[in-house]
């Protein structure tokens, strides 16, 4: 029913760069909040950050002032800028998108296939 598609993904050095893109397609009109979720090995999935079709964004107390999350409304695009990349990014990053209410997720929850980030140190 949604299709996510990421991209942008690949190997920086620590104090660099990297903007990751989310693509979304299908029936994705009752589609509210999208975002980004990482996980490295031997972790948990965690979430990084969310936006709302009204431009609302939450992030990780870890990626504050780092990470930038945004959206482009024309594409059905959902990007997250990282700067200042850190050992710790380290991560497969996850595309998903989802209707809420709220915390409540009150529709179905999609995910991209993943795109993975290495930051050297």
């Amino acid at each position: 029913q949604v299709q996510l598609v990421e991209s942008g993904g690949g190997l920086v050095q620590a104090g660099g760069s990297l903007r990751l893109s989310c693509a979304a397609s299908g029936s994705i009109f009752r589609i509210n909040v999208m975002g980004w979720y990482r996980q490295a090995p031997g972790k948990q999935r965690e979430l990084v950050a969310t936006i709302t079709n009204g431009g609302s964004t939450n992030y990780a107390d870890s990626v504050k002032g780092r990470f930038t999350i945004s959206r482009d409304n024309a594409k059905n695009t959902v990007y997250l800028q990282m700067n200042s990349l850190k050992p710790e990014d380290t991560a497969v990053y996850y595309c998903n998108a989802k209707h809420t209410i709220g915390p409540i997720v009150v529709g179905p929850s999609y995910w991209g296939q993943g795109t993975q980030v290495t930051v050297s140190s």
